[in-house]
C-alpha cells in the first residue's frame, strides 16, 4: 500500500531584516516550526530564517535542499520524494513570497502533476504590497521581472511598457538589480512621457520602507532620493 502523499506548504518569509511577527501569522509560523524538509533558494538565508523562528528541530538537523537559477531541472522529481514518502515538505524563497518571481514555481507545477496538496502561506509579497501603496491601478496589472540590462534595449523596452500600459490602463511592475537601480530611475524619467505616473516602492515593508508616486515631471523638479543598493520596485501608469 502507498503512503498518503506529504502537502507542500509554500512558506513566505520577511523581505529583509524586519521583526517575523510584524508580517508572517502565528499559524504559517506554527507550520513551518513543524516541518522537518525544507526546499530552499539559498541555505544561508533559509538557516537564519529558520534560526528566527525557532523551529522544534535544531536548525543543524533539519533537511535542506536547494532549488534556485543554478539548479539542474532534472532534479526536481528528486525533491519530490520526501513528499511522494508522506512527508510534508516546506518550500520558501529568499525573499517574500516562495514561487512568484521564484524559481519554486516548476517544484509547484510538478507537484500538481503528481497530485501532491500544495498550501500556500499568507506572507509578505513585495509586489502585492507595492501595488496596493502605489494608487495607481490594481484591476489590471502586469509583472515583468527585470528589464534588459543594456542601456538601448532597456529604453526601447520602457517606451514598450509605456505604450503598453497607455492602451490597456495597465500597471507595469518591473525590478532592477539593487546596484543599477539608479540607472533604472535616470533612464525611466529621460524616456517616459511627463504625464506618466511613477512609483517607486522601497525596502517594502522594512522600517526604512518608501513608497512614492508621483508623475514623470514631479520626480524631474524633486529632491533626489537614495535607492542605491536598496531592494526596489518600479510601478508605471501611462
Amino acid at each position: 500500500m502507498k503512503p498518503a502523499l506529504g502537502t507542500l506548504y509554500l512558506i513566505p518569509v520577511t523581505l529583509g531584516d524586519d521583526m517575523v511577527q510584524h508580517v508572517i501569522p502565528d499559524y504559517v509560523l506554527n507550520v513551518a516550526r513543524k516541518l522537518e524538509t525544507f526546499v530552499v533558494e539559498s541555505e544561508k538565508s533559509a538557516r537564519h530564517f529558520l534560526s528566527t523562528i525557532k523551529p522544534l528541530k535544531p536548525v543543524r538537523e533539519l533537511n535542506l535542499h536547494l532549488l534556485n537559477e543554478h539548479t539542474d531541472m532534472k532534479v526536481l522529481p528528486d525533491l519530490l520524494a520526501p513528499l511522494l514518502a508522506g512527508q510534508n515538505v516546506g518550500l520558501m524563497s529568499d525573499a517574500g513570497c516562495p514561487a512568484v518571481a521564484d524559481p519554486g514555481a516548476q517544484l509547484v507545477q510538478l507537484a500538481h502533476k503528481k497530485g501532491i496538496k500544495v498550501v500556500p502561506m499568507v506572507g509578505p509579497s513585495s509586489i502585492l504590497l507595492s501595488l496596493m501603496a502605489s494608487g495607481l491601478n490594481g484591476q489590471q496589472f502586469a509583472f515583468l521581472g527585470y528589464l534588459p540590462v543594456e542601456k538601448l534595449q532597456r529604453n526601447q523596452k520602457l517606451k514598450e511598457i509605456e505604450k503598453r500600459s497607455a492602451s490597456h490602463k495597465e500597471t507595469q511592475l518591473f525590478i532592477e538589480t539593487p546596484y543599477r537601480n539608479q540607472a533604472m530611475l535616470d533612464a525611466i524619467l529621460q524616456t517616459c512621457h511627463a504625464q506618466t505616473q511613477l512609483c517607486i516602492a522601497c525596502d517594502v515593508s522594512l522600517a526604512s520602507e518608501m513608497i512614492v508616486t508621483k508623475s514623470i515631471a514631479s520626480w524631474k523638479t524633486s529632491p533626489p532620493i537614495d535607492i542605491h543598493k536598496h531592494p526596489c520596485l518600479f510601478l508605471i501608469l501611462a
